[in-house]
């Protein structure tokens, strides 16, 4: 259980989340406009931004863990991959994420291979294992992030707009991939993408005026979707005529 307690979040003198309050038993999708503060939320949930309130990971303030116990509770995966070094392998990349689960200095174990070549089969990228990260396309950039956060094994994922940057075949395969992890991973999604956002099928948490609305199961009503966004809808299609 994740829960946001009077949560703010500034930029400067500018005020982009005021008193959110929200409690995250396990699946969530966040939605909002263009500016909205849906990324400022999901760093604010990893601890990554400054904020104003209290956060708490199963009842224990989120500013006491170490680092380490966060990345073992939460991990955030970015729209774009970016990386001190883009020669890196995928193999060398993935296995970054055990880090959390390394002794300090020593070298990593043969179970922590172990499961990095699993999180590696499992994203279907074997064949990518040797490659250079910045040698592969979005989508498969996309999948060896996933994978890294796989190799984490934290709880809680949290995807910030996964397919903004991908062709309708590569967004399909992550898609999927999102979908099947919520069986084993609490699964926070942030997008602009309806039609993504229905298929994953998570409770909604809409952003508007730098506060939070929730909604369990009737978000997608065409009235709904209207009065939020400001345009007529047909299912999740927008209609501009």
């Amino acid at each position: 259980m994740i829960e946001l307690k009077n949560i703010s979040c500034f930029y400067g003198k500018n005020t982009v989340l005021e008193n959110i309050n929200l409690k995250i038993p396990n699946h969530l999708t966040i939605l909002g406009v263009n500016g909205s503060g849906k990324s400022t939320l999901a760093k604010t949930i990893c601890d990554l931004i400054d904020y104003d309130g209290e956060i708490f990971m199963d009842e224990v303030n989120l500013k006491k863990l170490s680092l380490k116990q966060k990345a073992k509770n939460i991990s955030y995966i970015p729209t774009k991959l970016e990386v001190y070094d883009r020669f890196i392998s995928v193999d060398e990349f993935v296995l970054l994420g055990r880090f959390s689960h390394k002794e300090s200095f020593f070298s990593y174990t043969k179970q922590d291979e172990k499961i990095r070549d699993e999180s590696i089969k499992l994203l279907n990228i074997t064949h990518l294992k040797n490659h250079t990260l910045n040698s592969l396309s979005s989508g498969e950039q996309q999948l060896a992030l996933i994978a890294s956060a796989l190799s984490q094994q934290s709880r809680t994922i949290i995807f910030d707009e996964p397919t903004a940057n991908l062709d309708p075949k590569n967004s399909k395969i992550i898609a999927n991939h999102i979908k099947e992890l919520k069986q084993n991973h609490n699964i926070i999604l942030i997008t602009h993408d309806l039609h993504l956002a229905q298929y994953i099928d998570n409770e909604i948490a809409f952003i508007q005026d730098k506060r939070l609305l929730h909604f369990q199961n009737d978000f997608f009503k065409e009235s709904n979707l209207f009065r939020l966004y400001g345009v007529k809808f047909d299912g999740v299609e927008p209609q501009y005529d």
